[in-house]
């Protein structure tokens, strides 16, 4: 059985400093560390030491457009106190929106550095999928990200404070969290392994086996999810961008497959 300690991890002079945070700041420097080592090792005649600069602008990009993105999938909320849109410390951020906002900056400083686009992305790719393998401890603490009640040994206790009303009655749930974090462990060593194959001979196929990866990952998870944060009609809309993003890995890896014949 799974229970949180609780959101906050101690408090100086009053100032509460939050499991939340201290999980996502692990999981940011984990990832970009990883993608810098994994960069440097299949790249060592570029430029590896300019994905420090990079990886800073790519963290507060990726933060923003995390928080932005899962306020924009609760507008009822965030219309109605608008200032709490700044308070990232209580959580509330949205993979996909980090994703979004991360890939958009890595192309534009990589480009701006002269480094190789696809290589790049490849690495922090792997970096990302051990990221949010750790991540995902940062909903634990918060009692949050967790399926339908449950009796299996692994349940997950929720408080009555972070139960939706409908599960008021209900303890124990699937820990949808655990899931999610186990699978994106499984993902890093799958990308690792393709990263290794690939990384030369097909730059981006790391990236899109990633989308496809995760997309998958993210279908099943929200299979037992009974907290998402926004449906379109009875559609979890994270399933629904899990798919457009399947569709995008599949297309990406046939485009550099073909690419990369016409160019033997």
């Amino acid at each position: 059985m799974f229970k949180s300690p609780g959101d906050v991890l101690f408090s100086i002079c009053g100032f509460p400093i939050y499991n939340y945070g201290i999980t996502m700041a692990i999981a940011c420097i984990t990832g970009v560390s990883v993608a810098y080592l994994l960069f440097k090792k299949f790249n060592p005649d570029k430029n590896y030491s300019a994905l420090w600069d990079i990886s800073a602008y790519l963290v507060i990009a990726g933060i923003f457009g995390a928080r932005l993105y899962y306020c924009l999938l609760n507008p009822v909320y965030y219309s109605q106190n608008p200032l709490e849109i700044l308070n990232f410390r209580e959580g509330g951020l949205s993979i996909h929106g980090g994703l979004i906002a991360g890939v958009i900056t890595l192309i534009l400083l990589s480009k701006k550095h002269k480094l190789p686009v696809w290589n790049v992305l490849d690495c922090f790719a792997c970096g990302a999928a051990l990221g949010q393998a750790i991540g995902r401890w940062g909903n634990f603490f918060n009692s949050e990200a967790y399926g339908f009640p449950t009796q299996l040994p692994w349940k997950l206790y929720i408080p009555p404070s972070s139960r939706l009303p409908e599960f008021m009655n209900f303890d124990y749930y699937h820990p949808a969290f655990l899931y999610e974090s186990l699978l994106n462990l499984c993902i890093f060593g799958i990308l690792c392994l393709i990263l290794k194959k690939y990384a030369n001979s097909h730059p981006g196929v790391t990236l899109f086996s990633y989308l496809i990866l995760y997309s998958c990952v993210r279908l099943f998870v929200e299979h037992f999810r009974v907290d998402s944060a926004f449906d379109i009609w009875i559609f979890p809309i994270a399933q629904i961008v899990s798919l457009v993003l399947i569709i995008l890995g599949i297309v990406g890896i046939i485009w550099l497959n073909k690419r990369h014949s016409s160019a033997s």
